[in-house]
């Protein structure tokens, strides 16, 4: 069985629906994952568009997340903390948690959910960035596993 992440939001290469973005409520879907690696004892997830014009951009760090999660509903609360266990991160609009798509008027751009199975927490400070986060996540990183959607305005 392998490690696995999905979404009952939208499809991988599928359309994200418009509540998910800025041009919506901007809330964060549901992402639900199962079959981690044995020794797995954290989780982080960091979703960003490659596709922006001012290189990629970062809209949502997760980490810290407990080994027994299975999942992240929908509209997850734009805290430090995540209840239930987690921290979250900064993302490139300057904010806590998570910043949906919001991509010049154009080509569709591509949006990756990046979850990450790994042997430690990162206890990390929560606010921390991507780069924070890869840093920490160096020879940590079990496995990895993604989801893609695109969205265009």
């Amino acid at each position: 069985m392998t490690f696995k992440l999905s979404s009952p939001s939208f499809e991988n290469g599928g359309e994200i629906p418009q509540k998910f973005t800025c041009s919506g409520a901007d809330v964060s879907p549901e992402l639900a994952w199962a079959n981690p690696p044995g020794g797995t004892r954290a989780f982080a997830l960091i979703a960003d568009d490659p596709d922006a014009p001012v290189g990629t951009w970062v809209h949502w760090v997760v980490f810290d997340l407990p080994p027994q999660a299975v999942r992240l509903p929908e509209n997850v609360t734009k805290v430090d903390e995540i209840s239930g266990g987690g921290k979250q991160g900064r993302n490139d609009f300057r904010k806590i948690g998570y910043g949906g798509p919001c991509p010049p008027p154009g080509k569709p751009h591509r949006y990756f959910f990046k979850l990450y199975a790994l042997d430690k927490a990162l206890d990390l400070k929560a606010g921390a960035t991507k780069q924070d986060v890869e840093r920490a996540m160096q020879g940590h990183i079990l496995a990895q596993v993604e989801l893609m959607g695109k969205f265009k305005r």
